[in-house]
């Protein structure tokens, strides 16, 4: 059976408001409006999994750029 139990914390509490808003525009990139005030339980996995999915890619980006690399895609 599945835990429930949320694992996942922001290691820099300062930076929650930024991934917040950063899941916003992601979500509505992908055609989701209002994601803030969506049941997220009412939505396919599939779509939630696009969310999380876009701010990894985009976190990645964000560090290799920092870092002095470059993306490609």
């Amino acid at each position: 059976m599945a835990n429930n139990k949320n694992n996942n914390r922001i290691l820099v509490p300062e930076a929650r408001q930024a991934l917040d808003q950063m899941k916003l525009e992601i979500a509505s990139e992908l055609g989701l409006s209002n994601y803030n005030t969506i049941d997220k339980g009412n939505l396919p996995s599939r779509q939630n999994g696009y969310v999380g999915g876009y701010m990894t890619k985009r976190l990645v980006q964000m560090a290799q750029q920092s870092m002095g690399g470059t993306t490609t895609r």
